[in-house]
């Protein structure tokens, strides 16, 4: 029981959400970053998912509970209230397809719309490992976001590249801004997540497809 507890303890509660067109590979960076697994034949995610990970952070223990939202049209007003609580938002689009990076501007209005004018903002280029299909130049994503004042990197959820930083350096840069000011002792939106275990997941639109098993291998 007592090693139970100590995990469990943690200096702070980071909700995090993934948000992007569908197919993009939110699934994929959820798992590698939370479990190193990789989804070979990942589905469609149905309403909103989640898995947490607790880790250090600056020196800090930091539960970073990462929200993956559905891309589809059709779960947008389902999604669009899981914004609320979000202290970070990972914007993520294929490197392969030029249209879900066309698409990340009204993303990024939908997310500025519905969530803390606060949150931090991290623009994702995945997909890296698709290499002779590249279509969206890094130049580009750079130059985009810096113009909206994002931070930007590239990933590949199958290669586990730059995954890891990733968050490392959104949950960094949450912290820094959350611990320049006093925080609530319960973060709106996350509160009761308390109780949850770890890599535990909720799909709020229950349908058929939640049921159906993911083949996953672990590196």
């Amino acid at each position: 029981m007592a090693g139970r507890r100590a995990e469990e303890e943690y200096d702070y509660l980071f909700k995090v959400v993934l948000i992007g067109d569908s197919g993009v590979g939110k699934s994929n960076l959820l798992s590698r970053f939370t479990r190193n697994e990789f989804c070979l034949e990942s589905k469609s995610t149905i309403g909103v998912e989640f898995a947490t990970r607790t880790l250090h952070v600056e020196g800090k223990i930091i539960k970073a509970q990462i929200w993956d939202t559905a891309g589809q049209e059709r779960y947008r007003a389902i999604t669009s209230a899981y914004y609320r609580g979000a202290l970070g938002a990972v914007l993520v689009y294929d490197v392969s397809k030029p249209t879900t990076f066309e698409n990340i501007s009204r993303w990024l209005k939908e997310l500025r719309d519905h969530a803390d004018s606060n949150i931090r903002i991290m623009l994702v280029g995945n997909k890296t490992d698709l290499r002779h299909l590249r279509a969206v130049a890094t130049e580009d994503a750079q130059n985009f976001a810096e113009a909206e004042g994002l931070s930007y990197i590239e990933t590949s959820a199958l290669e586990a590249t730059n995954v890891e930083e990733a968050f490392q350096l959104i949950l960094g840069d949450i912290y820094r801004a959350i611990s320049k000011k006093p925080v609530a002792s319960d973060e709106s939106g996350a509160g009761t997540a308390r109780g949850i275990k770890e890599g535990k997941t909720i799909n709020v639109a229950a349908g058929d497809a939640a049921a159906e098993k993911k083949q996953c291998c672990s590196t």
